[in-house]
């Protein structure tokens, strides 16, 4: 691992144990226990010090939504115990470079994205995010071919099927559009009893996604801070 300074931000453990605070009481109140939760810490457009100082303090799990800065991050960091979760919508043609440092996708979202991610060099896991909205060029498959995906997805053997995923769109109350998730879930798991995983909830809504049932949450800036302009 290339040789990095040292990330000087007092209040990012502060940030972290609140979140997982956050995360532990919305568990108990959903009956839910916490050890079933993952909290993936997103880090998009901060440097690679702060993820290595994310690992100090324990996190295993990053999320990243832009494939060169993923890459970079990884090559830089792989030295470290970090599971990388690419979440950003991913184009074919990168889809193979992805799968080289990516522990999981999130962002599985048609047939062509699964074909292309044929023969790698180790298995990933596959999380198919839908579209909770009626505009088309959002990123996720339609409901509508929801199982059609599932399908080309289990036929892919480089592919664990884990589950869902999903953003509540902006003019919908959160809960609502994670109940709907979850009935996508439920929709998939009548095809694949093991794809029970939903990754949903951000820093806005972790809340509501666990009462919903998520098992997979994205959350920055409650623990980032501020994000610096993008490179």
């Amino acid at each position: 691992m290339a040789e990095l300074s040292e990330w000087n931000d007092p209040g990012l453990a502060d940030r972290l144990a609140a979140v997982r605070g956050g995360v532990a009481d919305a568990c108990r109140a959903a009956g839910r226990a916490s050890e079933d939760v993952t909290l993936i810490v997103v880090t998009k457009f901060h440097p690679a010090e702060l993820v290595a100082a994310l690992a100090a303090l324990g996190v295993h799990d990053v999320g990243e939504n832009r494939h060169q800065e993923a890459q970079d991050k990884s090559q830089a960091l792989a030295g470290l115990d970090l599971n990388w979760h690419f979440i950003g919508q991913l184009q074919t043609k990168k889809a193979r470079q992805a799968a080289r440092y990516a522990h999981a996708i999130h962002s599985i979202d048609r047939e062509r994205l699964v074909d292309a991610l044929t023969d790698l060099e180790r298995p990933v896991e596959a999380f198919l995010q839908i579209n909770l909205t009626d505009d088309p060029g959002r990123g996720g498959v339609a409901p509508a071919d929801l199982e059609s995906l599932v399908e080309r997805t289990l036929t892919n053997p480089s592919l664990k099927l884990r589950g869902v995923m999903a953003v509540a769109p902006l003019d919908e109350p959160p809960a609502s559009a994670f109940e709907r998730l979850a009935g996508y879930s439920q929709r998939v798991r009548a095809i694949a009893p093991e794809a029970s995983a939903i990754s949903a909830g951000m820093t806005h809504d972790y809340v509501e996604a666990i009462a919903a049932g998520a098992t997979h949450l994205r959350i920055g800036s409650a623990i980032t801070g501020n994000r610096p302009e993008p490179r």
